[in-house]
């Protein structure tokens, strides 16, 4: 007689859980001089997420032989990084709060942080703030796009310009080394594509495998 009973209490707890609203963070960039002009990062506690990037007006490079396509894919980052992600939002008051420092730094680009959930939400925008927290979540958010970017060039490349690659897997190493690039199993089918395909340089093929390692499990 106490199952059913027990069943249903089960149900009605996981269902509200289930019903309330999930935790976001998303950071929107814009900066009309670069390419990509804008892209926008959506995380969630448990490390899934979004990301979409739009090329905007920007004259084409002379130094960049291939750009990275638009994006609009899904994506998964580690559980440490997520988890710090939402520490500093909810240590920030979840961004209710002036976030620009309205010095006269050089213009890097508009950072428009968005936390909603069921403890709270709030939002604000930067170039450069003098709050150590947001200046580096920004910068870290920052660098996770630019390897997720990083990864669409190299597919673009392995299609279309093989000998690139070798530039550019130095490029990735050298951005991941200095904190340009962050979060490298986020682009960890892209290096096991270059990893395992016998028709490329070993040196680019070396370099997959390096980055692969540094990804972990």
């Amino acid at each position: 007689m106490k199952h059913p009973v027990l069943a249903a209490l089960f149900l009605a707890v996981g269902t509200a859980l289930h019903s309330q609203p999930d935790k976001t963070i998303r950071i929107d960039f814009t900066n009309p001089g670069l390419i990509p002009a804008a892209w926008t990062l959506e995380l969630h506690p448990d490390g899934t997420g979004h990301f979409r990037s739009q090329r905007g007006d920007a004259p084409r490079s002379a130094t960049t032989t291939i750009e990275a396509p638009d994006q609009d894919r899904d994506i998964q980052v580690s559980p440490a990084f997520a988890a710090n992600v939402f520490s500093v939002a909810a240590a920030e008051n979840f961004f209710q709060k002036p976030c620009e420092s309205h010095e006269k730094v050089a213009f890097q680009g508009t950072k428009h942080l968005v936390y909603t959930g069921p403890d709270g939400k709030g939002e604000c925008s930067f170039n450069y703030s003098r709050d150590r927290q947001i200046q580096q979540l920004g910068d870290q958010l920052t660098s996770l796009a630019s390897t997720i970017l990083e990864g669409a060039r190299l597919d673009r490349l392995h299609q279309h310009d093989r000998l690139g690659l070798d530039q550019e897997m130095e490029t990735l190493q050298e951005m991941l080394g200095d904190g340009r690039a962050t979060e490298i199993s986020v682009i960890r089918t892209t290096l096991e594509s270059l990893a395992t395909d016998d028709s490329l340089m070993e040196r680019v093929r070396r370099r997959a495998r390096e980055l692969l390692a540094k990804a972990g499990n």
